[in-house]
């Protein structure tokens, strides 16, 4: 992305960023391990992208600060119809959009930035659908175009989603990053002026802070917004200070040229814990850190050899070396911390010789050659993929397994998994919305294993498939948590992963800093927060 000036200042550090800010303003420096793609959430699927514009942005419906709830957002209050088919949402009055340079807001938030939210994800005829990017990767993961019947707007301040069937996550799904309102109004005004991708570069948004400043790979930096509907934020100046090594961000801390980092190296937590200026929050994680095994390409194809290369890999050796404590082994796609979770599942034990036995059975006696793609970057289910990469490489080579491992730039990675490229590959998830169809249908299910999709397995199973829908129209929670339990024996059976680690989410926060929750989702908002000076 290009570089962003809207008001011009020269950034060194971020602690002359905060600096600058004046003696009476309170400055929160957050040291982000990344720069965001861009500022449009409906085509971004990483947490880096998301914590971008978290600050910026607000849905019609929010999960409630910590925690999973839903509670009101830019709606204020919504019916759902008996029959589950028909959301009515009752939009708030007087939400104030950010000022841009380029462009002046005439009106408030209404129903028709709503619509647009949905239009520019849903309908190809919709100028905004290929601007910036037509890979709308929740909406379609989650199967929103077949599920979507209509949006309509009843009047300036309500709007009426129809369903075509029953989808118990419904709501939880409107409280995603994806669901981001932008503005209609400052969209068409781009699109007469011939530069629509600065509704992307040079977002407005209804959030708590606006954009001030974007320099890649260095800074961001945020204004509180006065007209805030919620409230003026508490920090006035935020920072986010890019600061892709986590050693780099620990010595920061320690200075206190930031205030929070995220994803602590695991060698490094037993010093944070013993330095008085500093917290380690922690919590257990909604996530999960795999391998996939790309289902449509030999030798994958063939479950015996993805049994084997379960048993062939020492998941032991890795959550003690890698993971130094911060992460427990996986057998399933939920974490355990969901009550869907399957616990009578036994995991695929680390065996050797029944792999090598396994190999030989499905026609590779004498192993065979693949690809092992390791992530580029450290996420809060996978510390150290090239480590582990190299651990699971030596493992392979003892049942005659060839694996090379195989990188590329976090963007350009994810675009080639989703393409299904590799052979093998790393990756992971962290939940977005608390419901086991976030992890179990956007990963695994047939709509998301499509081209540009999250399932990077490829993997769709009638049995599974079937499962996973029935359970997205059941309202009772037991009843949902059966079928999702049934669901991952298939999954076991049919081995599309080997799952790695569930990690603990670790945050280490100095001490001058206020009310800080942690997210079950992994990601970081800072409204509400506040900071001693």
């Amino acid at each position: 992305m290009k570089r962003i000036t809207i008001r011009t200042h020269l950034a060194v550090t971020a602690l002359a960023l905060a600096a600058a800010t004046g003696v009476h303003a309170k400055t929160l420096v957050f040291c982000s391990e990344g720069s965001p793609e861009n500022f449009y959430p409906g085509i971004n699927t990483t947490g880096t992208s998301f914590d971008g514009n978290e600050p910026i942005y607000n849905r019609i419906v929010e999960f409630e600060r910590g925690g999973t709830k839903i509670v009101p957002g830019l709606a204020e209050k919504w019916e759902i119809s008996p029959d589950g088919l028909i959301y009515t949402f009752h939009l708030r009055h007087g939400v104030k959009w950010h000022n841009q340079r380029a462009f002046k807001p005439s009106r408030d938030f209404n129903a028709d930035d709503v619509l647009f939210m949905f239009d520019r994800q849903w309908k190809e005829s919709d100028p905004y659908f290929k601007v910036t990017s037509s890979n709308h990767s929740y909406f379609n993961d989650m199967g929103m175009p077949k599920l979507l019947k209509s949006v309509d707007k009843l009047d300036d301040y309500t709007v009426r989603i129809t369903l075509n069937k029953p989808e118990a996550p419904f709501l939880a799904d409107l409280a995603m990053p994806y669901a981001a309102v932008q503005s209609k109004e400052y969209a068409i005004a781009m699109l007469k002026a011939g530069t629509p991708e600065k509704v992307d570069q040079e977002p407005i948004g209804t959030g708590p802070w606006y954009l001030l400043q974007y320099q890649k790979d260095a800074v961001i930096r945020y204004k509180a917004f006065a007209q805030y509907w919620g409230g003026k934020a508490k920090i006035d100046d935020l920072v986010y200070a890019i600061t892709p090594d986590a050693s780099v961000r620990w010595a920061k801390l320690q200075k206190g040229e930031c205030h929070v980092m995220p994803y602590p190296n695991p060698a490094d937590l037993e010093t944070m814990r013993k330095d008085p200026n500093v917290v380690v929050l922690e919590q257990p994680g909604l996530n999960i850190g795999y391998l996939a095994y790309n289902v449509t390409k030999k030798p994958f194809d063939d479950v015996r050899v993805r049994k084997a290369v379960n048993m062939a890999i020492n998941k032991k050796a890795i959550i003690d070396g890698v993971y130094l404590g911060s992460g427990v082994a996986a057998k399933n796609p939920l974490p355990p911390s969901m009550s869907a979770y399957n616990d009578a599942i036994k995991d695929d034990p680390y065996d050797p010789e029944a792999a090598k036995k396994l190999l030989a059975q499905a026609g590779y006696p004498s192993g065979f050659s693949t690809d092992l793609w390791a992530m580029p970057v450290q996420r809060p289910y996978n510390p150290n993929a090239k480590r582990i990469a190299e651990l699971m490489q030596a493992d392979l080579a003892k049942v005659g397994v060839k694996a090379e491992i195989k990188s590329f730039e976090w963007g350009e990675y994810r675009k080639r998994m989703q393409n299904g490229e590799h052979q093998m590959g790393m990756l992971g998830w962290t939940g977005d919305n608390g419901d086991p169809d976030n992890f179990l249908a956007v990963l695994l299910g047939c709509e998301s294993a499509k081209t540009n999709g999250s399932n990077v397995a490829k993997f769709c199973n009638p049995q599974f498939e079937d499962l996973i829908q029935k359970a997205k129209q059941v309202t009772k929670p037991a009843e949902r948590d059966a079928l999702y339990k049934k669901a991952q024996v298939i999954f076991k059976e049919q081995a599309p992963w080997f799952t790695i680690a569930h990690a603990v989410q670790l945050k280490p926060v100095r001490k001058e800093v206020v009310d800080f929750k942690l997210s079950p989702f992994g990601r970081h908002n800072f409204y509400g927060v506040d900071i001693k000076q």
